[in-house]
C-alpha cells in the first residue's frame, strides 16, 4: 500500500482551531476518567485543590515549551529543540523518550477504555476477546491517520465535541450539589502511596506536547502553537478542578476503576451511568486518535534527522502520510496494551515524558542563543528571565522522584531499543 517517496512533503493543514483542539485530546483523555476516584482515596475534600496546586505547577512546564515552540516551524517538536541544542544522539533520545511515552499512554487509555466498556458488555473484561477489540480499534486509528491528516483531524475534532460538551454539563448539573465548605481548601491530608498518585495527576496533564510534533503541517506554527498550549492548558485545569470538585460532592466512594459512572448515575438516574461510559469512550478514542497523529510525527522526524532507518520517514504516495511510522507504532501499542493495566502503564508514560521534559526546557537558553535575531525578536516572551523554565525543571524532577524501580527499569528497556534503532542506523548509514 506504500511505495517509497521519501522526497514528498507534509500539507500544512492544522490552524490554531484545529491545534488547540490537538492540545485538547492530548490533555483531556483517560486521565480525568480514571483518576478522581484515586485523588479522593488519596486527599478526600482536598482532592480539587491538588488539581490546581499541579496545574499551577504544569504551567510551568507549558509556559516553557511555548517559548521553544516559537523558534520551530517544522516537524519534530522536542526532537528539532534538543537537537540544536545538544546534538543528535540527545534529540534522539528525547524524542525517543516522548514517542515511548505516548505509546505508553495510548496503551494505557485504550485499557481504561475497555474498562469502562465492561459495564455495558462482558465481553470488555480481560481477555481474548478485549484483546481482539483492542487490536481493531488500533487497526481502525492507524488506518484513518494513514488516509490522510485532514480525515484524522475531522475524527478528533467530533470526538473532542463528544466528550467535552458532556464534561461541561456534568460539571453543570453537579455544581448545586457542592457544599459551601468544599469551595475552600480544608487541611492538606497525609497521602499514602503518594508517587503513584502524584504522576498520576501529571499523566492527566500530559500529552500538550503531541501537537508541537505536528508544527510542519501547522499554519504559522510559531505563534499558532504557544498559543494553544496556554489557551488548552488553564481551560483544562478549570475542568479538572470542577469535575473534580462535583465528584467529591456527590459520587459514593469505591467506584472502582470507573469512578464517573457513579457519579453520572446520581446525577442523571440510571441512564446516567451509561451516559458516563459512552463519554469515556468518546473522550478516549479522542485522546488516542491524537496520540496516533503525533506519535507517527515523531518517529518520522527522527527518521529525517538521521536517528532512525528512513523507513520511518517514508511518506505515503498517495495520502502524504508517514504510513510507515503509522504501522510500526500500531503493532507496539498493541503488545503493551494486551500486556499491561491503566495504572502502570499511565505512570511509566509519565516518567518517560517528564524526563523528556526537562532535557527539553534546559535546551531554551542554547535555542535562544543560536536564534537569529529576527527569531529572538518574534519569540514567544517568558516572564522573569529563567526563573519559570528553571522552576519547570524542579516541577519534573520532583515527578521523576515519585517513580517505582520497576517503571525504571521499564524505562530503560526501552530506551535501551531505541538506543539499538539508534546506533544501528549509524552503522549501516556509514556502511553505504
Amino acid at each position: 500500500m506504500t511505495k517509497n517517496n521519501e522526497g514528498a512533503t507534509l500539507k500544512r493543514d492544522i490552524g490554531i482551531v484545529a491545534a488547540c483542539f490537538l492540545v485538547l485530546n492530548g490533555i483531556i483523555g483517560a486521565g480525568i476518567f480514571g483518576l478522581p476516584g484515586r485523588l479522593v482515596d488519596a486527599a478526600g475534600t482536598f482532592s480539587p485543590w491538588l488539581i490546581l496546586i499541579f496545574g499551577f505547577l504544569t504551567l510551568t512546564v507549558v509556559w516553557s515549551f511555548a517559548s521553544l515552540a516559537s523558534y520551530f516551524s517544522d516537524t519534530g517538536g522536542p526532537i528539532k529543540y534538543v537537537s540544536k541544542a545538544y546534538g543528535p544522539l540527545l534529540g534522539f533520545q528525547t524524542g525517543w523518550l516522548l514517542y515511548i511515552g505516548r505509546i505508553a499512554a495510548f496503551a494505557a487509555n485504550i485499557n481504561l477504555l475497555f474498562d469502562y466498556a465492561a459495564y455495558l458488555w462482558n465481553g470488555a473484561e480481560p481477555g481474548m476477546i478485549r484483546n481482539i477489540m483492542i487490536l481493531v480499534v488500533v487497526v481502525a486509528l492507524t488506518y484513518i491517520n494513514i488516509v490522510g491528516v485532514k480525515k484524522a483531524i475531522s475524527a478528533i475534532s467530533v470526538l473532542t465535541y463528544l466528550k467535552l460538551i458532556p464534561l461541561i454539563l456534568l460539571i453543570l448539573l453537579g455544581v448545586s450539589y457542592i457544599p459551601m465548605e468544599n469551595w475552600t481548601p480544608g487541611e492538606l491530608p497525609s497521602m499514602d502511596d503518594t508517587g503513584a498518585v502524584v504522576l498520576l495527576i501529571f499523566f492527566a496533564f500530559t500529552g500538550f506536547e503531541s501537537a508541537l510534533a505536528s508544527a510542519g503541517e501547522t499554519k504559522n506554527a510559531k505563534r499558532t502553537l504557544p498559543r494553544a498550549l496556554l489557551i488548552v492548558l488553564i481551560f483544562s485545569t478549570v475542568v479538572y478542578f470542577m469535575l473534580q470538585l462535583v465528584y467529591v460532592s456527590v459520587a459514593p466512594p469505591n467506584n472502582g476503576d470507573a469512578p464517573l459512572v457513579e457519579l453520572g448515575r446520581v446525577l442523571m438516574g440510571p441512564v446516567g451511568g451509561v451516559f458516563i461510559i459512552m463519554v469515556a469512550i468518546f473522550s478516549i478514542l479522542g485522546n488516542v486518535a491524537g496520540i496516533v497523529l503525533f506519535a507517527s510525527r515523531s518517529s518520522y522526524a527522527m527518521a529525517h534527522e538521521g536517528s532512525l532507518p528512513m523507513w520511518f520517514g517514508n511518506v505515503h504516495e498517495k495520502y502524504y502520510t508517514p504510513s510507515n511510522s503509522l504501522l510500526f507504532q500500531g503493532v507496539l501499542v498493541v503488545i503493551l496494551a494486551v500486556s499491561g493495566t491503566f495504572v502502570y502503564l499511565a505512570v511509566a508514560g509519565t516518567l518517560a515524558r517528564m524526563i523528556a521534559y526537562a532535557i527539553s526546557i534546559s535546551a531554551l537558553p542554547m535555542v535562544r542563543k543560536n536564534a537569529t535575531e529576527e527569531e529572538q525578536k518574534n519569540s514567544f516572551k517568558i516572564p522573569g528571565g529563567y526563573i519559570i523554565p528553571v522552576i519547570a525543571i524542579c516541577v519534573c524532577i520532583f515527578a521523576m522522584t515519585q517513580s517505582e524501580v520497576r517503571n525504571w527499569i521499564y524505562l530503560f528497556s526501552f530506551v535501551g531499543l531505541g538506543s539499538v534503532l539508534y546506533f544501528s542506523n549509524r552503522y549501516f548509514k556509514g556502511k553505504e
